[in-house]
């Protein structure tokens, strides 16, 4: 079984400027998932997939290797994660190298570990989806969630909901925005368009943290040291 580690990094940040190679507590972001990816010890190979020469001397210095740019095509906003996973391996082919599964890796993730991928990978295996997928459960019911109409009113989107307790509600995930593990040969015969067969990995709230804005960002890095000091 060979697996390939590969860390989408874009260089075109928008809400926050150089975001992928941003300082967070203490060393570029992207080095987080850099560092959990090798330290796993589960991958032929930890790479960056960029349009940023930046990016790629960040990534090189913590130790993943940068063998080729980003297309141009995929280096825009509407390319999907599924579109650069399939150009990555596409390239690798080209140059005699298959693999098996690839794990692809946000560059914001600090929460991420080499512990997490294994059993992410672990569950690949055993089960065969076509992606392993890390979720978290939705902290506040969305079964009790308000719409507001035009006239200014808020309302129950869903009425039928109102008198149930909270324990009793069905509970709902959504996905936490850190990696998946994609099965090469499924992937590539869906032609990247994956809408079922995944199997979940439940990640617990405080190691969740989509980082979106500055407010996310200052989230995300308490939410870190509180968790550095547990341990």
């Amino acid at each position: 079984m060979k697996m390939l580690a590969i860390i989408t990094a874009r260089g075109g940040s928008k809400r926050i400027p150089k975001k992928n190679i941003k300082e967070f507590c203490g060393k570029p972001i992207i080095a987080y998932a850099i560092e959990a990816a090798k330290k796993s010890g589960i991958f032929k190979e930890v790479m960056v997939s960029t349009d940023s020469l930046e990016i790629a001397q960040v990534a090189r210095k913590y130790g993943a290797v940068v063998p080729f740019m980003r297309s141009q095509k995929n280096s825009d906003d509407f390319a999907t994660t599924e579109d650069v996973i399939m150009e990555v391996v596409s390239e690798y082919h080209k140059r005699g190298e298959e693999f098996d599964y690839v794990c692809c890796l946000y560059p914001t993730t600090p929460f991420i570990s080499g512990k997490i991928l294994k059993e992410a990978v672990d569950l690949m295996e055993k089960k065969r989806p076509a992606v392993v997928i890390p979720v978290v459960q939705f902290s506040y019911p969305p079964q009790r969630c308000f719409i507001i109409d035009n006239d200014g009113y808020a309302k129950f989107k869903y009425p039928q909901y109102v008198r149930t307790r909270s324990q009793d509600l069905e509970k709902e995930y959504h996905d936490a925005g850190q990696f998946y593990i994609y099965n090469v040969e499924k992937l590539f015969a869906l032609k990247g368009c994956i809408e079922t067969d995944f199997v979940p990995i439940i990640l617990p709230e405080m190691c969740v943290q989509d980082i979106d804005t500055l407010s996310d960002w200052k989230l995300a890095e308490l939410k870190y040291k509180l968790l550095k000091d547990e341990k």
